[in-house]
């Protein structure tokens, strides 16, 4: 039976496109009427998920539960939320719906693990970092990883909020991140995590060319296999 997916978007708006779009490119159709039917709730007027986690902003969670009502009132049968961080708040958006939302960053922790012994570097913001989402999911499954130091966190978070964030991407400086991911990498990181749905975009509008994990690419996989869809062949 095929299922429509909505997106619990706007987290943000670039991250909920390339969400889309990998959707789109990893589905096996040949023409229109063979794509997923996907609604999309793009509001950023969601709180700053990392701000409500530090202790600076307005907790998100209404605001993400009455998106998945909309979603779900629209007729959506699978949920996605692109947000890296508003997965802390997972519990009680997926409490408030009958919908299932797929989790990201487990279906992430299970691509790094299929792909054998190796180690990762963990790129996210401050909230994601504090909460431990991630590394809870790493330690359950025995991933070996690394998380940047003071300095290199400040670097992913600039590269977060004042590059994709800002649409910086003709002025932005990208030497200081690279030295600091050639400096991880030295310290035996065999792939970054992307675990903030803005580094996806981030690497590809800065070529910074480096292994990874994309857990963007994780979930549209999955999503689209779970509304009941083929892979295009290769993907």
């Amino acid at each position: 039976m095929k299922k429509t997916i909505g997106i619990i978007g706007g987290m943000g708006p670039m991250a909920t496109a390339d969400l889309f779009e990998k959707i789109t490119h990893l589905t096996n159709a040949s023409k229109d009427a063979n794509h997923i039917h996907v609604i999309i709730d793009s509001d950023t007027g969601i709180p700053d998920r990392t701000a409500a986690i530090l202790g600076l902003g307005p907790d998100p969670t209404s605001e993400l539960i009455l998106a998945a009502k909309r979603l779900e009132n629209a007729g959506a049968d699978i949920l996605l939320m692109p947000c890296n961080t508003a997965h802390y708040f997972y519990p009680a958006v997926q409490a408030a719906t009958k919908c299932p939302i797929l989790h990201m960053l487990r279906l992430t922790a299970e691509e790094i693990k299929s792909r054998g012994n190796i180690k990762v570097a963990l790129l996210a913001t401050d909230g994601t970092i504090k909460t431990g989402i991630y590394s809870k999911l790493f330690d359950e499954n025995g991933i070996d990883y690394m998380l940047p130091n003071a300095s290199e966190q400040r670097l992913v978070m600039s590269l977060i909020y004042d590059g994709v964030k800002a649409d910086n991407e003709d002025y932005y400086d990208v030497e200081p991140i690279k030295k600091a991911l050639e400096d991880m990498r030295g310290r035996g990181a065999d792939a970054f995590v992307l675990g903030c749905t803005e580094l996806p975009i981030a690497f590809e509008d800065y070529e910074l060319d480096f292994p990874t994990v994309d857990p963007t690419k994780v979930l549209a996989k999955n999503a689209v296999i779970a509304a009941g869809y083929e892979l295009r062949p290769g993907k």
